[in-house]
C-alpha cells in the first residue's frame, strides 16, 4: 500500500509543481519541404520513489500533424487538436513510440512521448524504479502540460503505453491516481499494450494475489473508455486470460469500459520492430520470482504484419473516442 504520508505530499505537490510552464525548444514556422512538426520540450514532474519526494525535470518529444497554410505546410495548427501521451517500456524511448506517433499524426492528433529514464539515470530494467507506480506522476505531469497548451483540447487528450507505460495507462484510468497525481485531471481515452493484467494495482509484488485472480484488483474507473492489446503468446501474463478477465469483471460493473484485442501467436512487445531479442525480467511469467526465485526469461519476437496491425488499431480507438 502507498504510505499516508505519500498520498498527502503527491496530492499536495500534484497541484503545485504540475502546474509549472514547461519549455518548448523547436521551430515555430511554416515548412517547405515537408519536415515533421517536433518540438523537444520540458516540464515538471515527482520522484515519488524517496520521502520527501522531489522536483523531475521530464524532457519529451512534442509532434504536431502537419496541415496546409496556403502553398506551405505550417509546424502547428491553427485549432484546438486532440493529443495522445506516448510511454515507453522498460527498455526505454524505443522504434515503438514513433511508429505510433507517426500514424497519430497523419489522423490529426498531436503527440508527447516522455522519456521517464532520462531524469531517473536509468538505462532499463536492470536500473529501473522498483514499480510503475513510482512513474504515475511522469503521465499525468504530460497530461498537465498538454492541458496548458493554447492549441491543445484539454479534454481530448489520451495516452497510449507499452509494457511499463502500458501499467501507467491502465492505472491512469482509475480515480484513485487521476484524483493523487492528477490534480483533478484526468485522461480522455486509454490504449494499453501488453500491460501485465496479472499484477494490475498490486502495490507490493509479493502480495500479488494467486494466479486464480487474474489481477482483477481494479478500483473504481474514471469512466475513460480503455482499450487493453495484448498477444496470445506474452510472456508476462502467459496469455491473455488475465486481461480478459478484468475487462469481464469491470465490464460487469461498470458498462463497456474495456476493450481487449488479443493477437494470436504474438509474443510481449510484438511492434517492437527491431531484432528479436529477449531479457529477462522478475514481473514476467506472472511474478514466478517471487515465490521461485528465479529470474524468468521472456521472449520479443517483432511481427510486421501485427504491429501495422496494433497501430491500426490504436489510431482507430482514439478516432473513435477522443
Amino acid at each position: 500500500m502507498i504510505s499516508n504520508s505519500l498520498v498527502v505530499v503527491a496530492s499536495f505537490l500534484a497541484l503545485s509543481v504540475f502546474s509549472l510552464p514547461g519549455r518548448a525548444h523547436g521551430e515555430s514556422e511554416c515548412l517547405q519541404d515537408g519536415r515533421p512538426a517536433i518540438s523537444f520540450v520540458e516540464f515538471s514532474s515527482l520522484d515519488v520513489s524517496v520521502q520527501p519526494p522531489v522536483a523531475l525535470t521530464i524532457k519529451g518529444k512534442l509532434q504536431f500533424p502537419q496541415v496546409r497554410g496556403g502553398m506551405a505546410h505550417c509546424d502547428y495548427p491553427r485549432r484546438m487538436l486532440p493529443a495522445v501521451v506516448i510511454l515507453h517500456g522498460s527498455a526505454g524511448v524505443d522504434f515503438r513510440g514513433q511508429f505510433y506517433a507517426e500514424a497519430l499524426n497523419a489522423a490529426g492528433f498531436a503527440t508527447l512521448e516522455i522519456d521517464m529514464w532520462e531524469a531517473r539515470g536509468v538505462t532499463g530494467i536492470a536500473n529501473r524504479p522498483a514499480l510503475p507506480i513510482l512513474t504515475y506522476t511522469d503521465a499525468f505531469a504530460a497530461l498537465a502540460y498538454l492541458s496548458s497548451q493554447g492549441d491543445i483540447d484539454p479534454s481530448r487528450i489520451g495516452v497510449l503505453g507499452f509494457s511499463w507505460g502500458a501499467v501507467i495507462s491502465l492505472a491512469a484510468a482509475e480515480q484513485l491516481y487521476a484524483s493523487l497525481f492528477g490534480g483533478g485531471l484526468h485522461f480522455a481515452a486509454h490504449v494499453s499494450n501488453y500491460p501485465v493484467c496479472y499484477g494490475v494495482n498490486n502495490t507490493t509484488i509479493p502480495a500479488l494475489d494467486p494466479p486464480a485472480q487474474k489481477g482483477a484488483q481494479f478500483l473504481v474507473p474514471t469512466g475513460a473508455p480503455i482499450l487493453i492489446q495484448v498477444g496470445s503468446d506474452d510472456g508476462y501474463d502467459n496469455g491473455p486470460e488475465h486481461c480478459l478477465e478484468l475487462r469481464d469483471q469491470i465490464n460487469a460493473i461498470h458498462g463497456p469500459i474495456i476493450d481487449v484485442a488479443v493477437y494470436e501467436g504474438a509474443t510481449h512487445a510484438w511492434d517492437r520492430l527491431q531484432v528479436p531479442t529477449s531479457a529477462r525480467d522478475p514481473f514476467a511469467d506472472e511474478g514466478s520470482f517471487f515465490t521461485t526465485g528465479v529470474v524468468p526469461l521472456v521472449s520479443i519476437e517483432p511481427n510486421v504484419a501485427m504491429a501495422y496491425a496494433s497501430r491500426r488499431n490504436a489510431v482507430r480507438f482514439f478516432l473513435d473516442k477522443l
